[in-house]
C-alpha cells in the first residue's frame, strides 16, 4: 500500500513534467511514447519486483498474438490468452503461492493490463475484420484500422499513467492524447465562433486535478476513520446476530458498505488525476461551457449515492471497467448478455467464491429490478408527489440491494457468505425470483440487438 502510494504521488509529479516539458509541441510522438513506457516499466518494478515479469510475458505474447493471429480470430485468441493467464496468476497467487490479499498483489495491474489488450484487440478486429454496417455508433467511433507498432503497443499497455491503477482507455483516444490530437478533437465538437471566440480555447487540466486531489484526501481521511471502525466481518458476529432485530441488521450492513467505498473512491480518483494532470482526460464541454475532464473516470460519487436502481448505480461503479465489460462482451454476446457480463465480471475479479456469490446474485437482482421499472414506473410518473415518492422507495430498495450484493465480494470466503445470507433469510434473491416469475423479462437476442443498432447506426449517417 504504501508503494502504490508512493508511486501514484510519484506519478502525479511526472504526469505534470510530462504535460508541461514532454507536451506534444516539444517532444515528438515516439519520444513520448518512449518516456511513459519507460516510466511504466520502472513504476510496476519498483511496486511488485521479480512478479512484474506476469506483466511483460502477458503483454508479449499478445503483441505476437496481434501480428501473426488472423483478424477474425484475432479478439478470440486474444481474450482467451489473456483471461487464461490471468486466471492462472490468480489461482497461483492465493492457492499454490498462499499470498492471499495480505501481500503485494501484482493482478491489479494485470487486470488492467487485461482489459486493454482485449479491448485494443475488438476494436482492431471491428476496424479491419468487420463491415461498417455490421457495427454500432461507438465501436465504428473507436474502430482501429491498422495494427499498432511496438512501441505504440506497449505504450497503451504500459504507461506510467495507468500501470498502477488504471483506468483502461481506447487506444484511439491513447494516441490521439500522445500525437497532441486528443483536446483538440473535442474541442472541434462545439462551435466556438457562436460562443465569441475567434480560436480554439486551450483547457486547462489544473483545476480538475485539484478537485479530484481534494476528494482523494477526503476518501483517506474517511478510509483511515470509519474503515477501521466499522468492519465488515461485525455483521455476522454471533453476539451482533443474537441482539440485533432485523431491520437494525440492515441498517449497520448499509454503514459497513458505505465504510468501505473510501478507499476505491481514494484509489480511483487518485488515478484519474494522475492521468488529467498529463493532459490525458478531456471529454469535452457541458451545456454551461464548463471543461469536463471525466473521460477516464472511474466513478461518479454522487450518481453512486442517489442512485434509484440498481443500473444507474452499477452504471456509476467502476465506470471504465463497466465500459470494457460492454464492448467486449455484452455487445457481442449471442445470448443472454447480461448473465454473460456477469460472469466475465466475477472471473475478471478472480477465484474468491465471494465474487461469484456476488455476481450470480447481482444477475438475479438486475433482471429483477429491470423487470419492476419495466412494468411499474410509468404508473407514478403521473404527478410530482408520486414520482418524489417512487424515488424515495427506489433509492432506499436500490441501496439495501447493492449492500446485499456486495457484502460477499467483501467478505470473500463460503462460509461467512452463506452465515450472511442466512441471517438475512435469503430476502433478495427470493424477492428477485418472485418478481421475475410473475414479471418475466425476455432475453434479448442478438439479432433484435444487432438490429437496433443497425437502425441507430442509419439514424445518425442520415443526420
Amino acid at each position: 500500500q504504501i508503494n502504490f502510494v508512493a508511486c501514484q504521488l510519484f506519478a502525479l509529479l511526472a504526469a505534470f513534467w510530462f504535460r508541461i516539458y514532454l507536451s506534444p509541441s516539444h517532444a515528438s510522438s515516439a519520444v513520448r511514447h518512449a518516456f511513459a513506457t519507460l516510466f511504466g516499466i520502472y513504476f510496476a518494478v519498483f511496486c511488485f519486483g521479480w512478479y512484474s515479469i506476469h506483466l511483460f510475458v502477458l503483454v508479449m505474447m499478445n503483441y505476437g498474438i496481434m501480428n501473426l493471429a488472423s483478424i477474425p480470430n484475432i479478439h478470440r485468441y486474444s481474450f482467451v490468452v489473456a483471461m487464461g493467464y490471468l486466471t492462472l496468476c490468480h489461482i497461483s497467487r492465493i492457492y499454490i503461492f498462499h499470498y492471499g490479499i495480505l501481500t503485494t498483489d501484482f493482478s491489479g495491474p494485470l487486470m488492467i493490463i487485461t482489459q486493454k489488450i482485449t479491448t485494443l484487440a475488438c476494436q482492431l478486429h471491428d476496424g479491419i475484420g468487420r463491415q461498417a454496417e455490421e457495427l454500432t455508433a461507438e465501436q465504428n467511433r473507436l474502430a482501429v484500422k491498422s495494427r499498432p507498432s511496438l512501441l505504440e503497443y506497449l505504450s497503451y499497455l504500459l504507461n506510467f499513467m495507468s500501470i498502477i491503477a488504471g483506468p483502461c482507455s481506447n487506444y484511439k483516444d491513447y494516441i490521439a492524447f500522445i500525437e497532441g490530437r486528443h483536446v483538440h478533437m473535442k474541442l472541434l465538437e462545439v462551435n466556438w465562433k457562436q460562443k465569441g471566440y475567434d480560436r480554439l480555447p486551450d483547457p486547462s487540466p489544473t483545476g480538475a486535478v485539484m478537485y479530484k486531489l481534494c476528494i482523494t484526501l477526503v476518501s483517506l481521511i474517511l478510509f483511515l476513520t470509519l474503515t477501521k471502525n466499522f468492519p465488515m466481518a461485525y455483521i455476522i458476529d454471533n453476539e451482533f446476530l443474537d441482539k440485533t432485530p432485523f431491520l437494525s441488521r440492515l441498517g449497520y450492513l448499509y454503514v459497513v458498505t458505505q465504510a468501505a467505498k473510501p478507499k476505491y473512491y481514494f484509489a480511483w480518483t487518485l488515478a484519474d488525476a494522475v492521468n488529467n494532470a498529463a493532459g490525458y482526460g478531456f471529454s469535452g464541454v457541458d451545456e454551461k461551457g464548463t471543461f469536463r475532464w471525466d473521460l477516464l473516470s472511474n466513478l461518479n460519487i454522487w450518481n453512486i449515492e442517489t442512485a434509484t436502481s440498481f443500473k444507474m448505480y452499477i452504471e456509476n461503479w467502476n465506470i471504465q471497467t463497466a465500459a470494457w465489460l460492454k464492448r467486449v462482451c455484452y455487445d457481442r454476446a449471442p445470448w443472454y448478455p447480461t448473465a454473460l457480463t456477469f460472469i466475465l465480471s466475477a472471473l475478471w475479479h478472480g477465484i474468491y467464491p465471494g465474487y461469484y456469490f456476488t455476481f450470480l446474485t447481482g444477475i438475479l437482482i438486475t433482471l429483477a429490478a429491470r423487470a419492476i421499472r419495466n412494468n411499474c414506473r410509468h404508473y407514478f410518473l403521473s404527478s410530482v408527489p408520486l414520482k418524489i415518492a417512487y424515488d424515495v422507495v427506489t433509492w432506499a430498495v436500490t441501496q439495501l440491494a447493492v449492500c446485499y450484493t456486495v457484502a460477499p465480494f467483501v467478505m470473500l470466503a463460503v462460509e461467512p457468505t452463506i452465515k450472511f445470507y442466512k441471517s438475512v433469510y435469503f430476502h433478495m434473491h427470493i424477492l428477485s425470483i418472485l418478481v421475475l416469475l410473475l414479471l418475466p423479462v425476455r432475453p434479448q437476442t442478438h439479432s433484435v440487438r444487432r438490429a437496433q443498432n443497425q437502425a441507430m447506426l442509419n439514424s445518425i449517417k442520415n443526420k
